[in-house]
């Protein structure tokens, strides 16, 4: 398994080598990322990523931390290349959440709303929903993405979120790297 550095400035160039790099064998989602600008679009619209390009710089430290986790505590997974898609496609949901108008004063500060005409509900399901078809996922891998949210899931999941840490303990280190990412780092 590659493994990924932490995010530093990414060229457009760059950031297309490191999608192929890591996607390139599932040609569908690669297309899918490609038309939806992945390496574009923010990750937020007020929090960590809100900025053009913030998802990938986001997904791309998930992804290096995860594998970090992975590393120092040797974490198994049912596939090698987990940490990657994982880290890469938990947020998948966000090329829905948005809409990015055209640029305010500086090209590095987009105009972000709220996509009001959504096509579906959610988080982490959402994410596995937008997934359908373009990547044939492992029910770990559906697992870590559906609750990487972890606790700041509706309190009505918490049952389902334990369960799922339970039966692969993953899910819990696929929390602590978006937490990492997002709110130690700020990315």
């Amino acid at each position: 398994m590659k493994t990924y550095r932490e995010v530093e400035d990414l060229t457009p160039v760059t950031k297309e080598s490191i999608l192929n790099d890591m996607f390139g064998k599932y040609p569908k989602l690669l297309d899918y990322l490609r038309a939806k600008k992945f390496c574009d679009w923010p990750a937020s619209k007020a929090h960590h990523g809100a900025e053009w390009g913030g998802l990938f710089k986001h997904s791309l430290q998930v992804t290096y931390e995860l594998q970090k986790l992975t590393s120092n505590l040797n974490l198994q997974w049912e596939r090698q290349d987990s940490p990657v898609i994982v880290g890469m496609l938990h947020d998948v949901c966000k090329l829905d959440d948005y809409i990015v108008l055209p640029f305010g004063e500086t090209p590095d500060e987009p105009d972000i709303i709220t996509n009001k005409e959504k096509q579906f509900p959610g988080h982490g399901e959402k994410s596995l929903i937008m997934l359908m078809g373009l990547i044939d996922l492992t029910d770990e891998e559906k697992m870590c993405i559906r609750y990487h949210m972890g606790a700041f899931t509706d309190s009505k999941e918490w049952e389902y979120y334990s369960r799922a840490v339970e039966d692969y303990p993953n899910v819990l280190y696929t929390h602590t790297a978006d937490m990492i990412a997002s709110q130690v780092k700020g990315i």
